[in-house]
């Protein structure tokens, strides 16, 4: 036992040692301090996530309303729906029945009739629309008990009269908490699988691939040492042993480096741009456990990644080491053939596992496509190899042979740029999500802006309809829109009745039932856009009918004029669920949001894909520099840099991107034909090839610049 004890200190001594003298030592230093950052920053932002989601379950029941019938009941409760620009806002309308009626965590009294309290981030960003006197007299703040997260957008409105018995829209209320239903943002959360999915498709795997980029720094003199191990009667555990000793400094350092920046999130909270959102710093700080030991997880993939990456062969036969530089494993190809099966079969299981089958087989194909870059290019060097043979061509044949000798080489140099085309595409693709109703409420906010403004309110008479357009912004126009759905024999349509002098406001006739004609304003063009079969009728006064089928319209003189008719509709005695611009709901929903967190993840992803190219990139050049120095003396020329560094690197890289743009150019396609929604942008992709050939022949270029300098100072030297 002391002496397996001893032989471990030994081996680790050696391992420290040759993390400091092997060439390019301080390179894969920085790289794996980088890299074990990276891997360890994903995973704690996966235990953050996780946390968060649970923070704000454990809040979303502490408000939850239990509804109840009305002999039990102390509160009318109604729920509303608003924004502030285009983010969503959460409205609740509440009248007490009685002096202890219950308030919801976040709340310690109700306020007086026709006072509002708003949360924070709504009174910070609702300020330049008149938020604080949009639903009554401002009378406070909601504290943070009472809030899923610090960024959310809620307000509670004591109603100023009292609700009408006979409107359902009222809810029964017999106190808050455990049981009750969602509300605010909960009302729509996404499971917290798809945040995850998102974060390691595009943050994780470029870690990963960092990772083994950072690893296989300076290979060739670690392999060259795991063979002489082996030779010398070690077994696989005295080779980690050396490997471990070699990475550990710079992978821990990496990894406490990433506890920083969670270490600052557990004490304030951040906001994450551009998305908007605040991260709740009591939700991290409850996790530090966990965050922990997935640190120390991290640590290990990490160490085991550096360890996996420098192997023997173990079959007594040879010394010679069998990495990644001397062939292409085949079960490399296999897993990437499984990535491609999950991508094609995802389309027939089950809907809800569509999207996360498509994924995890998106993430294997990305991961292992270079691997069949690697083996193509290893045929292309040996047909390179034997046509610089035959024609003399020195530069071709050196190329050649170098690149079938490693292709490991151009794995990790070409790592980089295949899934830094994946991202950049997947994060175009997502971006186009919105759908087409959003798509057309971008297109009616850009023709019309926001002067068509629907009102979603219970029943109301003419009188009432009257004080609200005495309310309204002067020279608006106020309207019915009414719902008919005749039944399967006949399609539905929609009546818009107004007086007859609102109706000449829109240029539309006053006789009868009008159908659209042509020479109508833009806002009836838009109206009929939306709500198709239009019809206009005219009415003495505005009424709106108790079943639900009628809802108001409001036609502002010119656009900006939305916060006021909001503050209108709001301060009504029954105040309305509902007010937004034609269209307004696609515009704030929670897809159009989507984008920003795919941004989020995948501009960090393309970070560490730079990193993995400069060190990948930077690692080469080191080995090329020395390898071809001699070279000029053997040739009498220069030219002989550039042309094998061309055929070796230039060429392999610029296949590669081809390859790449193909396969990501199926791969989106693929996927929205999977979601049936969004759209490939032919123009970001091939500027992201463009960008990848770019890089290719810039690689090729300092790859030859640093050999000839190098050949200045070339020196013959006895091994």
């Amino acid at each position: 036992m002391k002496e397996s004890i001893r032989t471990a200190g030994k081996l680790i001594r050696i391992g420290l040692a040759a993390g400091r003298s092997t060439p390019g030592d301080r390179l894969r230093w920085w790289g794996l301090f980088g890299a074990a950052a990276a891997v360890a920053f994903v995973t704690l932002a996966t235990v953050a996530t996780v946390a968060t989601y649970h923070g704000r379950e454990t809040r979303a029941d502490a408000r939850g309303p239990v509804i109840t019938d009305s002999k039990d009941a102390a509160l009318l409760y109604r729920e509303g729906a608003d924004s502030v620009g285009t983010r969503p806002v959460s409205v609740v309308f509440v009248h007490p029945l009685t002096p202890e009626a219950p308030v919801p965590a976040g709340v310690t009294r109700w306020p007086e009739p026709g006072e509002v309290l708003l949360s924070p981030e709504l009174v910070r960003t609702g300020g330049g629309e008149g938020i604080q006197t949009r639903y009554g007299t401002f009378a406070g703040t909601i504290t943070t008990d009472g809030l899923v997260t610090p960024s959310e957008r809620i307000a509670y409105v004591r109603v100023a009269h009292t609700p009408p018995k006979d409107d359902p829209r009222w809810m029964h209320v017999s106190v808050f908490g455990s049981g009750g239903g969602a509300t605010g943002e909960m009302a729509d959360q996404r499971p917290v699988n798809s945040p995850v999915l998102a974060l390691w498709a595009l943050t994780g795997l470029p870690a990963l691939a960092l990772t083994v980029v950072a690893a296989r720094v300076g290979s060739r003199t670690r392999d060259r040492r795991s063979s002489l191990l082996q030779a010398l009667g070690g077994t696989w555990r005295h080779r980690m042993i050396v490997n471990i000793g070699e990475a550990a400094i710079p992978a821990t350092l990496g990894t406490l480096a990433a506890l920083l920046p969670y270490a600052v999130a557990s004490v304030r909270d951040i906001r994450l741009s551009p998305t908007g959102y605040i991260l709740d710093h009591r939700d991290v700080w409850a996790a530090w456990p966990t965050a922990a030991a997935s640190a120390a997880v991290s640590l290990l993939a990490v160490l085991s990644i550096v360890v996996g990456t420098h192997r023997i062969h173990r079959d007594g036969t040879s010394t010679r080491p069998a990495s990644f530089t001397s062939r292409v494993p085949a079960w490399r190809l296999l897993v990437c053939g499984v990535g491609v099966a999950l991508v094609l079969t995802s389309q027939y299981v089950p809907r809800r596992a569509q999207l996360v089958v498509f994924t995890c087989g998106t993430v294997v194909m990305w991961a292992f496509l270079s691997s069949v870059v690697a083996l193509l290019t290893r045929h292309l060097g040996a047909w390179l190899a034997d046509n610089g043979k035959r024609r003399g061509h020195a530069g071709r044949m050196i190329g050649g042979r170098w690149t079938h000798a490693h292709p490991g080489v151009i794995v990790r140099l070409a790592l980089a740029m295949v899934i830094g085309i994946g991202i950049v595409a997947q994060m175009q693709v997502w971006t186009s999500r919105l759908g087409e109703q959003s798509h057309a409420a971008v297109a009616t906010h850009q023709r019309i802006k926001d002067t068509v403004i629907e009102l979603a309110t219970s029943s109301m008479t003419a009188s009432q309809t009257d004080r609200l357009r005495s309310s309204l912004p002067a020279g608006s126009v106020l309207l019915t829109r009414t719902f008919h759905d005749p039944g399967p024999s006949r399609d539905p349509w929609v009546t818009i009745a107004g007086s007859c002098r609102d109706l000449r406001t829109l240029r539309v006739a006053c006789r009868g039932d009008t159908r659209t004609a042509a020479g109508s304003s833009a806002q009836v063009e838009e109206m009929g856009r939306w709500y198709g079969n239009l019809r206009f009728t005219q009415v003495p006064r505005i009424t709106v009918k108790p079943d639900g089928t009628q809802s108001l319209l409001v036609v502002t003189p010119a656009p900006g004029q939305l916060a006021a008719v909001k503050q209108a509709a709001y301060t009504l005695p029954n105040p309305a669920v509902q007010v937004e611009a034609l269209g307004g709901n696609w515009l704030g929903s929670s897809g159009s949001r989507l984008p920003n967190w795919i941004q989020l993840f995948g501009v960090t992803g393309i970070l560490f894909i730079l990193v993995a190219g400069a060190v990948s990139a930077a690692a080469e050049f080191v080995r090329i520099r020395h390898a071809l120095a001699p070279l000029s003396v053997l040739t009498g020329h220069r030219r002989v840099f550039r042309s094998v560094t061309s055929w070796h690197l230039t060429v392999p890289l610029l296949i590669s991107t081809v390859v790449a743009g193909a396969v990501t150019a199926w791969h989106s396609v693929f996927f929205i034909a999977l979601v049936q929604e969004g759209s490939v942008s032919w123009t970001i992709l091939a500027a992201g090839i463009a960008a990848c050939a770019a890089v290719s022949l810039a690689v090729g270029f300092l790859g030859a610049r640093a050999a000839a300098r190098e050949a200045d100072q070339w020196r013959p030297a006895a091994d």
